[in-house]
């Protein structure tokens, strides 16, 4: 039974292709169903990363607080998909041909999307309902990297509030000025798949929250020292790396949006490499300043590579995704110690892997980009080595400052008003007894709470 299923299977894959082309003699409804598949999955691998999510953010923190954790993540992704769907898609899409002046800072129109049931084509081939899916997965992820300074400390309904200006104004008008036709757009800003739209929005918008929630109790003592606030399962942590990981090739791979003469293959294997060397890098400098082969910097590094590489995947050579990559390791393991010396608790590191790295990935194009590659995406020029002209590092540059300083001040707006108005950190008693009880009233690991009077065996 198997072997005829997979069979026809087989048969299938080899006569639907014949019998589409046959019936569409310039293949461009075999383009679109090819382009339509690609696109969907790589929004399923990008969807699946808040799996990575779940699991980095547990891993990094208390027992206490795991199960709240993994609920408020679920929470907040459908959250932002109704959010996303109504506002945000709209603002940072809507209108793209319009040439008004207000139109290259906020996109204006399809709220409430409605593709349609027939799936009605965007001009790059495939219908506009499986581009909004796949946008959606990274407003997503841009919001779970946020998270990352609310982490062991902020109420449940700090998130709600906060999920809706973030998902409806503050990361679509980023989005808007470099993928949806704004000015940073007109200006030839490389980010192919979010080293600034995503990760360096995410991890903004950490920083702010991070600052006005103050340190947990405990990481600092009264002398300016901190305390190591260990993460309670380091395996969790490693697998989230490796959910991550493989989720990054529908990140990156995936923003080419077609599988046009194979491209999306190189931006993979850039990917690739960029990862990898952001791991050895931060095992090997941690390594060599500690004395001990630390698997948690390793960690970091390897997601640091992977957000470095975000935005250059399409635009460099292959050695230069592996410096990348390098100096991305190096640069998130110093980092870690400068915000801890800055007295900023950021306890899954989202400043420093999403961050630092994200702003080093972006300018990276302005500095390796290869106008051959550049002319292949479409999107400005070659970088600094290649071309001896400082434009596109100047565009990067232009990128990073506009667009954090524009999360940072809406983000402090926002997060300002809800701390002045509702309050968004938990109190002193329900942080130590942990979120999972306070906020939720389970336990994530049940059978760790006993009740007064059970025995160890109840």
């Amino acid at each position: 039974m198997v072997k005829k299923t997979f069979l026809a299977l087989g048969l299938m894959t080899i006569v639907f292709p014949v019998v589409a082309f046959a019936a569409d003699p310039s293949g461009a409804m075999l383009d679109m169903g090819l382009n339509s598949l690609w696109v969907m999955l790589a929004f399923i691998l990008v969807l699946l990363m808040q799996g990575g999510f779940i699991l980095l953010e547990a891993g990094s923190t208390r027992m206490k607080n795991a199960g709240h954790v993994a609920g408020k993540t679920i929470f907040t992704v459908g959250l932002a998909a109704l959010i996303y769907w109504a506002v945000g898609y709209g603002v940072a899409f809507g209108g793209a041909n319009a040439e008004s002046t207000i139109s290259k800072f906020i996109g204006w129109g399809d709220f409430f999307v409605n593709p349609g049931t027939s799936g009605d084509p965007t001009t790059e081939g495939f219908p506009s309902a499986v581009f909004f899916l796949f946008q959606l997965a990274f407003a997503a992820i841009s919001l779970s990297i946020a998270w990352g300074g609310f982490a062991e400390r902020a109420k449940l309904s700090s998130y709600i509030v906060f999920t809706l200006f973030y998902i409806a104004i503050i990361y679509p008008v980023v989005a808007h000025w470099i993928w949806g036709g704004g000015w940073l757009a007109d200006h030839g800003a490389q980010d192919f798949a979010g080293s600034t739209v995503v990760h360096l929005s995410g991890a903004v918008a950490a920083f702010v929250a991070t600052v006005l929630l103050k340190p947990r109790i405990g990481k600092f003592n009264k002398d300016g020292s901190a305390n190591e606030i260990l993460g309670h399962n380091q395996v969790f942590t490693a697998l989230s790396v490796l959910l991550l990981w493989v989720g990054w090739f529908g990140f990156n791979a995936g923003s080419t949006v077609a599988i046009g003469d194979g491209f999306f293959t190189y931006v993979a294997f850039t990917t690739m490499l960029g990862a990898g060397a952001g791991g050895v890098a931060a095992l090997l400098i941690s390594w060599a300043v500690t004395g001990k082969a630390d698997i948690t910097a390793m960690l970091n590094g390897t997601l640091g590579g992977l957000v470095a590489i975000t935005a250059s995947c399409a635009f460099v050579d292959p050695w230069a995704a592996v410096v990348i990559g390098l100096v991305s390791g190096v640069l998130v393991f110093y980092s870690v110690k400068m915000f801890e010396k800055l007295k900023v608790d950021d306890p899954i590191y989202a400043l420093s892997v999403h961050g630092m790295a994200g702003i080093w990935g972006t300018l990276a194009n302005g500095i390796f980009a290869t106008q051959e590659l550049a002319d292949k995406v479409g999107v400005g020029t070659g970088g600094l080595i290649d071309t001896g002209s400082w434009k596109q590092l100047w565009v990067q540059l232009e990128s990073v400052v506009f667009a954090g300083v524009f999360v940072l001040v809406t983000s402090f707006i926002v997060l300002g008003v809800m701390k002045k108005i509702m309050g968004f950190r938990v109190t002193e008693e329900q942080e130590i007894i942990g979120l999972d009880l306070s906020e939720h009233g389970a336990y994530g690991y049940p059978e760790q709470l006993k009740k007064p009077g059970q025995g160890l065996q109840g």
